[in-house]
């Protein structure tokens, strides 16, 4: 097993391992460079869906995405990302096409704490497609102290697409009125025991105890300190990647820019907090 870290602070590659057939040790050193790396790369691998959700079950608890069209017919546990890119009258599909394409984490809407996300490369586009992460460990150091003393305490409701419903129309109809999730805005993990920003600017609604003006205020306010922040990691996708990242310290972005007509397709897998670490984090 070789472990590359493209930067200090953010991102591991990990070739020379055949993730269907990991001993405990190898395991073991590659669930503690993701935590260790808010997002890890495993290249090089081949596997049946089967295959990839055993391994993303070793991560956690497995839930099917809330949007339920691109799950797997056989498996709901697994999403299909990159079809139904063109509509029947031939226009791009800009919901599919642009699926991720803001910063966020995942499933903050969701009131379970998801964990991870993990993505395996199947088609992979000539040009673009990139997806980008940023470290909110390092966007949480970044702050003035003025700042971090503003939102201790505070917490953030959350709802699929934000405020603006973004991509509301992939969701079935029961699941576009489910109520806001609550998370606080400065986040302690439970597992690294380490602090980060948790305000994904995506899918927020409001920040509780502020009134709309001052709400969207200190949003616009932290953004910048998330998305801008000098420890992110690009990355450019080869057929046979795992990609897993930490939704609790991390934010993400599909970077788009690849030819909508070159088929652009991964499988997903959603991993929740597991029982012992929800304990942890009350």
């Amino acid at each position: 097993m070789q472990i590359e870290r493209p930067h200090p602070k953010i991102g591991a590659l990990v070739t020379g391992v055949d993730v269907r057939s990991l001993n405990d040790d190898q395991w073991n050193t590659l669930y503690r460079t993701w935590l260790d790396s808010v997002v890890m790369v495993v290249r090089d691998q081949t596997l049946t869906k089967e295959e990839f959700l055993a391994y993303s079950r070793r991560f956690g608890r497995l839930k099917p995405h809330r949007v339920r069209k691109t799950r797997d017919p056989e498996h709901a546990e697994l999403t299909v990302m990159g079809i139904g890119t063109r509509k029947a009258d031939g226009q791009v599909n800009q919901a599919i096409y642009n699926r991720g394409g803001h910063w966020h984490t995942d499933s903050p809407w969701d009131t379970e704490v998801c964990k991870g996300t993990q993505l395996y490369g199947i088609a992979i586009p000539s040009t673009g497609g990139d997806t980008a992460f940023a470290s909110m460990y390092e966007a949480y150091e970044a702050l003035p102290d003025s700042l971090k003393q503003r939102i201790a305490g505070l917490s953030a409701e959350y709802i699929y697409g934000g405020k603006k419903r973004e991509g509301h129309e992939l969701l079935e109809p029961e699941d576009r009125q489910k109520p806001p999730a609550v998370y606080p805005v400065v986040r302690v993990h439970e597992e690294t025991g380490r602090t980060s920003l948790y305000a994904n600017p995506h899918h927020i609604v409001r920040i509780q105890g502020l009134d709309e003006a001052d709400s969207e205020a200190l949003v616009k306010e932290l953004t910048p300190y998330m998305i801008a922040t000098p420890a992110q990691y690009q990355h450019k996708w080869r057929v046979g990647d795992i990609v897993i990242w930490d939704n609790r310290c991390g934010l993400h972005k599909a970077c788009g820019g690849h030819p909508p007509d070159e088929p652009r397709i991964h499988w997903r897998t959603t991993i929740m907090q597991d029982e012992i670490q929800r304990r942890l984090a009350a």
